[in-house]
């Protein structure tokens, strides 16, 4: 990719995107969860749902950023044929990162907001979703280390 300071912000705010989707996951997942169980069950619910609403809106704006970002600088190396497998990888793994996210959002997770007692197995649900989409976005960025020349 040319060094130009345009090429160089899209590269920033590809970066910052996949640090805080993958960051804020990591955080709710390894941080905030076991914290909750200091909260009686109402409050841990409640402190839980805040805590994904506000994680969640993070990530309809950081997760589209990626994406289109991400394709820029595709199409800005000559497309997907012309970029190594690497590339085409991370391209994949942030699609089924962000089917893994929509499953998240418009399953278990409106199921959560319906309710009027959120059961722990409904967060158990969102829990393990988070933890596939972790290790997807994990995998991502070592195929995004992979491809870059040393």
């Amino acid at each position: 990719m040319s060094h130009s300071p345009l090429w160089s912000l899209v590269l920033a705010v590809h970066l910052i995107g996949m640090a805080a989707w993958v960051g804020g996951m990591m955080y709710a997942v390894f941080v905030l969860r076991p914290s909750l169980s200091l909260l009686d069950p109402t409050q841990r619910a409640s402190v839980h749902l805040q805590t994904l609403n506000r994680f969640f809106r993070i990530v309809w704006h950081s997760m589209p950023m990626v994406l289109v970002t991400g394709w820029l600088m595709i199409f800005h190396e000559g497309g997907f044929a012309t970029v190594g497998w690497q590339i085409n990888l991370m391209q994949l793994l942030g699609l089924v990162m962000a089917l893994v996210f929509a499953r998240i959002y418009f399953g278990p997770y409106q199921k959560a907001r319906r309710a009027l007692r959120p059961q722990p197995s409904i967060f158990d649900s969102i829990r393990a979703q988070i933890l596939v989409n972790i290790g997807l976005g994990v995998v991502t960025i070592v195929a995004a280390s992979l491809a870059h020349p040393f």
